[in-house]
């Protein structure tokens, strides 16, 4: 069985203060396998999304660890953090996070500029040497083209995020994330702001960033017919995993997925 790429224990994250302190997440302990495609189920509110920043080195928790790649993701360097996240993860957010000063081609292809500078801290972002119109090489460029052919944003590459419709800037996103081929594809709610047709085609594409390719997939859902795309679920009520309901092991199908929400009443 291939080692976890991803494993967190007894995660919790509260807001606010000490007299009225609230927990979001709480005691998640749950594991990722290399190659594996799982999606984290939940209503809206139930903590996914705090809980994928969590493990994406973009939040720290209030307690628990995040081993990421073999590395105790909080106990490294805020500047090493960012570096392993650089270099393994791919993230589509919920809300885009496009570069309003860059077009679309220069949005998508950031992930291969960043440190193409002088050494692993240069790049674009960095202040470094990177040009954005710098050819990346070619293995990344023919993944960067087909990307754009299959998510329909070839007429869009010049103009800029704030010329488009929220669903051309979700593919955008969809894009810049899996340019590059990153080991681990992070995803929250990546279908919210698009057309049924076009969420199921980022379905497939994801499917095959797994099948095709062996990328990890993490994804955080409301939307039963994207998790049904998945190896493993994982459903989250109220902060807190639901053990008894996950499926795997070849018990991933909308009705499955259907009757465990019906179960927990979410």
């Amino acid at each position: 069985m291939p080692e976890p790429i991803l494993q967190t224990r007894e995660l919790f994250k509260f807001y606010g203060t000490d007299a009225g302190r609230f927990a979001v997440v709480r005691e998640v302990s749950f594991s990722v396998r290399a190659g594996s495609f799982v999606t984290i189920m939940g209503p809206s509110g139930s903590g996914k999304s705090t809980l994928l920043h969590m493990v994406s080195g973009l939040e720290p928790p209030s307690g628990g660890t995040v081993h990421l790649a073999g590395q105790d993701l909080y106990s490294l360097s805020e500047k090493r953090r960012t570096l392993l996240r650089r270099d393994l993860v791919g993230f589509v957010f919920q809300f885009y996070n496009l570069i309003p000063n860059l077009t679309v081609e220069q949005n998508i292809r950031l992930p291969l500029l960043i440190g193409a500078g002088d050494g692993r801290e240069g790049g674009l972002l960095a202040g470094g040497a990177a040009d954005p119109a710098a050819a990346p090489a070619p293995s990344a460029e023919d993944d960067v083209e087909r990307l754009v052919e299959l998510l329909h944003i070839g007429g869009k590459l010049r103009q800029y995020p704030h010329q488009l419709s929220g669903g051309e800037m979700q593919r955008v996103s969809i894009a810049r994330a899996l340019a590059g081929r990153p080991a681990v594809i992070m995803a929250d709610e990546p279908t919210g702001n698009i057309s049924s047709s076009a969420g199921e085609e980022v379905m497939r594409l994801f499917r095959r960033c797994r099948d095709e390719f062996g990328q990890t997939i993490l994804l955080v859902t409301h939307n039963a017919r994207d998790a049904a795309f998945s190896d493993e679920v994982q459903f989250l009520k109220d902060g807190q995993l639901q053990p008894q309901a996950r499926l795997a092991d070849g018990q991933v199908s909308p009705e499955a997925i259907a009757a465990a929400l019906a179960r927990l009443g979410i």
